[in-house]
């Protein structure tokens, strides 16, 4: 149950069981899991997958066959979609997209307009902000931050304490780390 709703403004979704508000729009295709929860204006829909206690409100959109689930969050206007996952604690918010194969874990942040896709993988305290782009086979893990309008892909492996901002391409087979 949605603790800040009163009983009658929400209800159980049929697929899984998961609390969903009036306000919000689940299809009957998508998983709701037991304890997860979907609220405020956002929407659930295809295959989607939302469960353990994950969350997805604010306006946010998860489609097609992405599954967020652990515990992680998608509020504001955020969208993951495609074949996309998001777990661990990780919270993709404001219009940040996470899309294609991409994975999203651990303690990860994906804020702003922000966008992962792709193949990439961005998981253990990494944040992925402003205008960033993480894509193709790019691993962006540890305590790293990619903002600006930095771009992130290939084979690129982006570790440790790494810092990767401003108008920056990092691509190719290159590793990086602090």
């Amino acid at each position: 149950m949605i603790t800040f709703l009163k009983p009658e403004e929400q209800h159980q979704h049929k697929n899984g069981g998961g609390w969903v508000a009036n306000t919000a729009k689940v299809e009957e295709t998508a998983y709701i899991g037991h304890n997860a929860q979907v609220f405020g204006n956002a929407w659930v829909f295809g295959n989607a997958r939302v469960y353990g206690n994950a969350w997805v409100f604010g306006n946010a959109r998860v489609y097609g066959n992405a599954w967020v689930y652990g515990n992680a969050r998608v509020s504001g206007d955020a969208q993951v979609y495609g074949d996309a996952q998001v777990c661990g604690n990780a919270w993709v918010s404001d219009n940040a997209r996470v899309s294609g194969n991409a994975r999203v874990s651990g303690n990860t942040w994906v804020s702003d307009n922000a966008q992962v896709y792709g193949y990439a993988r961005v998981s253990g305290n990494a944040w992925v902000y402003g205008n960033a782009r993480v894509s193709g086979d790019a691993q962006v893990y540890g305590n790293v931050w990619v903002s600006g309008d930095a771009r992130v892909y290939g084979n690129v492996r982006v570790f440790g304490a790494a810092r990767v901002f401003g108008n920056v391409r990092v691509f190719g087979d290159a590793p990086v780390k602090r």
